[in-house]
């Protein structure tokens, strides 16, 4: 997903009070809370956009930015809230928030593309907010996703609209990769007893995902033709485990409205040159969803509709140059003990540090866990259902 705008704002309000606290300490060395941290700033952001897709499930993230002196590290999630699609016509569709975290989800819906949809929001509190009315946009197809080496891998995407009614395009991606344990055993242990491993416990080879987190806008309005030619989307630097066995990618094209397109400009800049007098201020950010019930409330959001085109790529290390595959976790350092065969399959190592490697004649080598299962790296050893 793009960057959060919450923590734009955030980071825009630690570079003023860190100047104030700075200025204060030189004058007379005096304890100051500056208005930044003690206010009680509680803005809703509204992370989403209304999917327009057929049989299309909408969601949003509906979170309330803190403040600088909270002990949360993260938004904090608007539960309870009573949240609706709204259609110029009068048609309403709820989202519910099932699992109670915050994530408003739509049915399936079949939305009519010609008409203009706008979303009400109630919180628990009672405070009431709703969004202007916007259009529905179609994303043509994404023409391909490449990549480019030697040296760090950078993927690219390129679409083009025959129509020429797109011209202002938004991207986000999950990225899925597989990491494999550094070495690989033929034992391991069920209930602290040795066994021959087998599908059901290796631990070999796992698979981690990540969204993306960048805010990825651009426009063709300069161009003579509604194209978007090798737009870059991620760089991974040469020797990131991420492409260490394969690498995938999954890429998500929307289309923008130009006033939505304007405001991810802005956050994208304000994200780019937090940390100056000068850098963009989160009220700064006209958005098209208004607090009904205190209008001067700011709100961090921009509602637009879109369908989405999508497409995946595969990249093995087989086609990478030079990419070198760096040991996670490094230390693969073994061990021995000396085992008798008549006491197997019991394992009489207490080091819980340590699992069987393999055997050589009466010993049995040792390694480190870290080395004999991938999911210490992180991830999980479900193949996810597209991988091939």
């Amino acid at each position: 997903m793009p960057a959060n705008p919450f923590h734009i704002a955030r980071s825009a309000l630690v570079a003023g009070s860190s100047l104030l606290l700075i200025i204060g300490m030189a004058a007379c060395r005096q304890s100051y809370d500056p208005p930044a941290i003690t206010a009680s700033n509680s803005y809703l952001v509204i992370d989403g956009f209304i999917n327009t897709g057929q049989l299309s499930v909408t969601t949003f993230n509906l979170n309330r930015t803190r403040n600088l002196n909270d002990s949360t590290t993260i938004g904090i999630p608007e539960l309870h809230a009573k949240f609706s699609i709204v259609g110029k016509h009068g048609d309403v569709y709820p989202l519910t928030d099932a699992a109670n975290t915050g994530i408003y989800s739509s049915n399936q819906l079949n939305l009519d593309t010609t008409q203009q949809y706008s979303i009400t929001i109630t919180t628990a509190d009672g405070r009431k907010y709703s969004s202007d009315a916007v259009p529905c946009k179609h994303s043509p197809p994404i023409d391909s996703i490449s990549w480019r080496q030697p040296g760090d891998l950078t993927i690219y995407a390129t679409t083009h609209d025959p129509t020429g009614n797109a011209r202002f395009y938004r991207y986000d991606y999950t990225e899925t990769w597989q990491h494999n344990a550094e070495l690989i055993a033929a034992w391991t242990l069920v209930n602290n007893q040795i066994a021959v491993a087998d599908s059901t416990d290796e631990n070999w080879y796992c698979w981690s995902s990540a969204q993306s987190t960048n805010v990825l806008i651009t426009t063709s309005v300069a161009l003579g033709q509604d194209l978007i030619s090798a737009f870059p989307l991620i760089t991974i630097p040469l020797g990131d485990p991420r492409a260490a066995v394969e690498y995938s990618i999954l890429v998500r094209q929307y289309v923008l409205t130009e006033d939505a397109y304007n405001y991810w400009n802005l956050i994208e800049k304000t994200s780019q040159n937090v940390g100056t007098l000068f850098d963009l201020q989160p009220t700064q950010l006209i958005s098209n969803i208004h607090c009904i019930t205190n209008p001067s409330e700011p709100v961090i959001g921009y509602l637009t509709a879109s369908s989405v085109a999508q497409r995946r790529l595969f990249i093995p290390d087989s086609v990478l140059t030079g990419w070198i595959n760096p040991i996670s976790p490094p230390g693969c350092h073994l061990s021995t003990a000396p085992y008798s065969f008549d006491i197997f399959p019991t394992y009489p190592v207490s080091d819980t540090s340590v699992a069987p490697y393999y055997f050589s004649g009466s010993d049995m080598i040792l390694a480190p866990r870290s080395c004999l299962d991938c999911r210490y790296q992180g991830g999980t050893r479900i193949k996810p259902s597209f991988w091939h």
